[in-house]
């Protein structure tokens, strides 16, 4: 029996919970990656999404960290909110909740007692050992969603099978498939086995916590007794210091109701109506923007969609998430499918127990599910258009419930835009008056540069230390004036890049090099050199982060030149590395190099070298910067100066993620 490996899979509440609310408070990247690889379903979600050819050239993919890296955060923080939404359509019964703490307990022991074997017998890849540990038994996991039946007890026989068909379709290589397929072998059959059918057979067997696991760990790598028992100990140490950081309890009695119901109301107060839907900046009419949008409902709800919009007295299918989108117009009237009914009346409508109509059955033919939901959209005096939504008689109620927030949600987003277009001829006006205040801030940073190099020159005809690292807070101080003044000429274009999210890096820094001439490289000691490429560098990065970025880096090179030199900024596109499209920024200076004990922490936050008023925070927020767009970011020093390369997300890998 063929398994899908996009296979929707229930996780205990808990961690659900936790992970969701890690990404709504902007946890670290380590926290959350903690949280979803303690959790079979997550990590079958993470590497089903990650061995996706819509991410770049598929490999074989080592470990949880590696899949979750391929996905990137944004991907990684969506994939958690769909999980979140997915869970609240299980509703399992009390035995089966228990099974399900159960099954999570044994899971992780097993992963955890892989890599704690890993190390101790020198493998060289112990996370791939803990993510195998895992997946071992997704198999049982499987039968736990499942109706009691032929089918349930099936995926409960042939665990083994089920998990190695699951682990080479995610791409995780041949050895992991055999790891899985092998892993109830006796322990005589394996000893002269791989290392990793070797690892993984006795961390299932020690998760038992009996005598025969013991036996099998002296069997299998010569592992006297004490010492076994020894590993059991501080692996169930391990495991119930997890469980208590997610508020899992390990009592003989579990009782998810509380949890679970926390569970829904965080997801539907807060992490759909804040998070799921984010509509693109409008960039065409209504009904396109309302089209694009059928993939987040997919997204949110785990479930094919289509979306009909109004087009003149009937209605025209513009888009579908499960594949191509076929000429289909219908009548707009009467009202007697549940895609018309949802239409005349603006409400949310189930097709639960009414008979279908023609009309009807074709949809759910289109959907290729049993049932389905009608969804409208509701502009200011008449409906846009209706999303049908495919879903099964069982989760039809909870489909409608997400349905209903999801077109509220919509539903304001489009009287916003509808709103915007109105006021069109007000942004052309507010454009020409930006435009005069950007350059009446270019007249005012003249006197700040005069009054800055008076500074400089005063500076150095003092011998007073004390007054000397003063007037270099007034510099500092004059330099943030010069950056606010930035900011105000670029106040426009800064609210639409937070909107959008990209912005065209040759554009900015062709704007920068005028202010940060005047500002750092007025006299004829230093100089800046701007070589920008001539291919397209669209970024997926607001132009705030970019002036900020650059700023930082810019002043630091002009600072370094103690003697005069020169700062060069040069851009490069298209970039190709790791599977995705980059744009490359590199800031150079030809200064004498960054010193060794600066070198040894470059991006943290560390006392400045500059002296009294610099805080020497620059770097470690350009890191932070760099890695919250998911860019990279590396630096090479010498005698010859020193040189920061950045690769910025090009805008071009966004056609991937709209998919």
């Amino acid at each position: 029996m063929q398994i899908a490996p996009d296979i929707q899979l229930p996780s205990l509440p808990e961690v659900t919970l936790r992970a969701l609310e890690a990404c709504h408070q902007d946890a670290s990247y380590r926290r959350i990656s903690d949280i979803v690889s303690s959790d079979t379903a997550l990590v079958s979600r993470v590497l089903a999404l990650a061995n996706s050819a819509l991410y770049g050239p598929v490999g074989e993919i080592r470990s949880i960290d590696q899949a979750l890296l391929r996905l990137g955060t944004r991907r990684f923080q969506t994939l958690v909110l769909t999980a979140a939404l997915r869970q609240i359509l299980y509703e399992l019964a009390a035995d089966q909740w228990q099974q399900l703490r159960d099954f999570w307990r044994h899971s992780l022991t097993t992963a955890l007692t892989a890599r704690a074997l890993a190390t101790l017998t020198r493998y060289s890849e112990p996370d791939q050992a803990f993510m195998l540990g895992m997946l071992h038994n997704v198999g049982e996991l499987i039968a736990l969603k499942t109706p009691p039946g032929e089918i349930r007890q099936y995926y409960f026989d042939h665990q083994a099978d089920i998990a190695a068909e699951l682990v080479s379709s995610w791409g995780l290589g041949a050895m992991a498939s055999d790891a899985m397929r092998y892993q109830q072998a006796m322990p005589t059959d394996i000893r002269d086995a791989g290392h990793l059918v070797k690892l993984i057979s006795l961390a299932t067997r020690l998760a038992l916590s009996d005598a025969a696991g013991i036996a099998a760990a002296g069997t299998i790598f010569g592992l006297n007794e004490e010492l076994t028992r020894e590993i059991n100990r501080r692996i169930d140490r391990e495991v119930g210091g997890v469980a208590e950081s997610l508020g899992i309890p390990l009592s003989d009695e579990y009782d998810a109701s509380h949890s679970n119901h926390k569970l829904k109301q965080t997801i539907l107060k807060q992490a759909m109506a804040n998070q799921a839907l984010e509509l693109a900046p409008i960039r065409s009419s209504a009904q396109e923007c309302l089209a694009a949008t059928v993939n987040s409902l997919t997204l949110i709800t785990g479930l094919p969609a289509l979306y009909f919009g109004q087009a003149g007295d009937g209605l025209v299918l513009l888009s579908a998430s499960n594949g191509d989108v076929p000429d289909f117009t219908v009548a707009s009237g009467p009202a007697s499918s549940l895609l018309t009914e949802a239409f005349a009346s603006g409400g949310v409508l189930g097709l639960d127990n009414r008979s279908p109509t023609v009309l009807d059955r074709q949809l759910l033919s289109l959907l290729k599910t049993p049932s389905m939901v009608a969804i409208p959209v509701n502009g200011h005096d008449q409906c846009a258009g209706v999303f049908a939504v495919g879903t099964d008689s069982e989760n039809s109620r909870q489909t409608e419930e997400i349905g209903l927030l999801f077109s509220e949600k919509l539903s304001l987003s489009l009287a916003a835009m509808l709103a915007d277009s109105n006021n069109s001829q007000d942004s052309i006006e507010a454009e020409l008056a930006q435009e005069a205040i950007r350059r009446q801030v270019h007249e005012v940073s003249n006197p700040l540069t005069i009054i800055r190099q008076y500074i400089y020159q005063l500076r150095n005809r003092l011998d007073d230390d004390e007054v000397q690292e003063e007037l270099d807070v007034i510099r500092d101080e004059l330099d943030r004036a010069g950056d606010l003044l930035l900011q105000i000429s670029r106040a426009p274009d800064h609210g639409k890049a937070e909107l959008s999210g990209t912005c065209k890096l040759n554009d900015e820094l062709r704007i920068l090099r005028d202010l940060l001439e005047d500002s750092l490289f007025s006299g004829d000691e230093k100089s800046l050199t701007l070589v920008l490429c001539e291919e397209p560098t669209s970024v997926s990065v607001p132009g705030a982060i970019i002036r900020q970025v650059v700023i930082n880096l810019v002043r630091n090179a002009a600072e370094s030149l103690h003697e005069g030199g020169n700062v060069s900024i040069r851009t490069l596109a298209p970039v190709w590395q790791g599977g995705k499209t980059w744009v490359e920024l590199e800031i150079a200076d030809s200064g004498e190099g960054i010193p060794a004990d600066v070198r040894n922490n470059l991006f943290s936050p560390v006392q400045s070298t500059k002296g009294k008023g610099h805080s020497g925070l620059g770097l470690s927020v350009v890191k932070q910067l760099i890695d919250d767009m998911e860019g990279i970011i590396n630096c090479r020093t010498g005698r010859g100066g020193t040189a920061f390369r950045i690769l910025l997300p090009a805008a071009a890998n966004n056609k991937n993620d709209d998919e």
